[in-house]
């Protein structure tokens, strides 16, 4: 046997191991992850995984610069329409490959519309101040100077820092912003972009205060709104370009359907003051940042957005039920839940557990993990820094996919009490708990999807017989 078949062999071993630990053994709880369907999945290993469809506007005209990609320029412009319908809005960029991109392509735009009025001669300034959420309150990475803001804004030659200026938070609930000390920072700072957003994500934010404020200015700011950790809620939990933002960005995999890409999108007809601004955003999508923009995940967005469009309204109405469910049945079994009860602990999928008191958060995260209930570590707003984090996030997305309702999460709740408060080995009964959620729902039933994805794995993997013979094996193993 050669050397390369003993590699092949051992992480087919590992790839079944690990695939089967996570999709049929264990609780997935982490609220930036999803599993897509199994026809999203086979989409994304089609034949247009492995090809180039680069395109940009030439004299008002979308030219391609590689032959075969009809289709997946059709693809493209269906997707559009579909994440269109979805939002509610006329444009949709979909060439970042990630959220984090979806926010460099943004802030790369921001700066060249800025400088667009720039006299010549002059040099390219960057963004005068930014205006955003504090990493340390919730605030998502990529919006932060050491993210992918990097090298878009003015330093303040006082102190050496970037010019952002962070939301500020309530004494009450610091989940929640401080309108009225908001008010006063816009008025006295006036910065020309305002990132909405969080990673930490419990409650709304308030879009519709700060464009009334902002409507009356000689030199308006962009409102922006990172929707990563939301997109799929969109419109139940905030409808932000209906309130006043200007440009929605998001990751198309935690809370939406989709494979791992991201999504710029808005509004900019012809007579907007902000046309040139899509216009530069389009244009730091591809050249500016994207070559080959993944075209097999962007096949399988398309299909996700099918589903999505269909399921919306079921979707994210369990979802929000389920995490105030959980969150009620975390504090019935006596875990600290972040958050007021009042408002049901949260009003997104997130759920934020304070787990000090029974060892560091990132201990408790890999007990927890031991124990087939995978979560991550979170550095609640009164940490000194990640490294010494306090809490620990949920998000209930991915299992509501997978079957569960309100009722379900009682006992997954008394399990995590277990493992965290009396450090019990509850691994056994957490596996036997998951094979009750092994269907996934929201998308084609199995007796519809399986025969379309035998069709997909016969053109991924045309030769004659080879898929009868991959069927064959998979009925000898169950």
């Amino acid at each position: 046997m050669s050397l390369l078949t003993d590699k092949v062999i051992s992480l087919a071993g590992r790839v079944e191991q690990n695939s089967r630990w996570r999709q049929a053994e264990s609780f997935n709880l982490i609220p930036s992850e999803t599993t897509p369907s199994l026809l999203v999945k086979l989409c994304e290993i089609s034949d247009p995984a492995g090809r180039y469809a680069e395109h940009r506007t030439m004299k008002g005209e979308e030219v391609y610069f590689y032959q075969g990609t009809d289709f997946i320029r059709d693809v493209e412009l269906e997707t559009q329409k579909e994440m269109g319908q979805f939002f509610g809005c006329s444009d949709v960029e979909l060439r970042p490959i990630s959220g984090q991109m979806a926010n460099e392509v943004v802030f790369k735009g921001m700066v060249r519309f800025l400088n667009r009025t720039r006299p010549e001669g002059q040099p390219t300034r960057k963004m005068r101040l930014v205006m955003n959420n504090d990493l340390t309150k919730g605030g998502h990475l990529s919006s932060q100077p050491m993210g992918a803001l990097f090298n878009f804004v003015s330093e303040d030659p006082k102190t050496g820092k970037e010019n952002v200026l962070n939301f500020p938070v309530s004494k009450d609930n610091p989940y929640k912003p401080d309108l009225e000390k908001l008010a006063e920072l816009l008025a006295m700072r006036r910065p020309e972009l305002i990132i909405f957003g969080k990673s930490m994500f419990l409650y709304p934010e308030p879009v519709e205060f700060v464009a009334r404020i902002v409507k009356e200015w000689p030199e308006r700011p962009v409102i922006m709104y990172d929707m990563a950790h939301v997109l799929g809620l969109y419109g139940v939990f905030q409808d932000p370009l209906r309130e006043g933002a200007h440009v929605v960005t998001g990751s198309t995999h935690k809370t939406f359907f989709g494979p791992q890409r991201g999504v710029i999108a808005g509004s900019f007809p012809k007579d907007s003051p902000l046309r040139s601004f899509w216009a530069d955003v389009k244009s730091r999508a591809f050249p500016g940042s994207t070559s080959n923009h993944h075209l097999g995940t962007l096949l399988g967005l398309l299909l996700a957005s099918y589903e999505m469009n269909a399921f919306k309204a079921d979707y994210q109405k369990q979802v929000r039920a389920n995490a105030k469910a959980f969150a009620k049945a975390l504090k019935k079994h006596g875990l600290p839940v972040e958050g007021e009860d009042k408002d049901g602990f949260t009003e997104t999928h997130q759920i934020l557990i304070r787990v000090r008191s029974y060892g560091p958060a990132q201990e408790i995260a890999r007990r927890l993990e031991r124990n087939n209930i995978v979560t991550n570590y979170q550095a609640l707003p009164d940490d000194e820094t990640f490294l010494d984090s306090s809490g620990i996030r949920l998000g209930v997305q991915e299992m509501t996919r997978f079957g569960m309702v309100e009722k379900d999460f009682d006992a997954l709740a008394g399990y995590m009490a277990e493992v965290v408060i009396r450090n019990k080995t509850v691994r056994d009964e957490v596996r036997k708990l998951r094979q009750g959620y092994l269907e996934m729902k929201f998308c084609l039933p199995a007796k519809e999807a399986v025969p379309l994805a035998a069709r997909i794995l016969r053109s991924i993997f045309p030769r004659p017989g080879l898929i009868e013979s991959l069927a064959e094996e998979l009925i000898k193993g169950t």
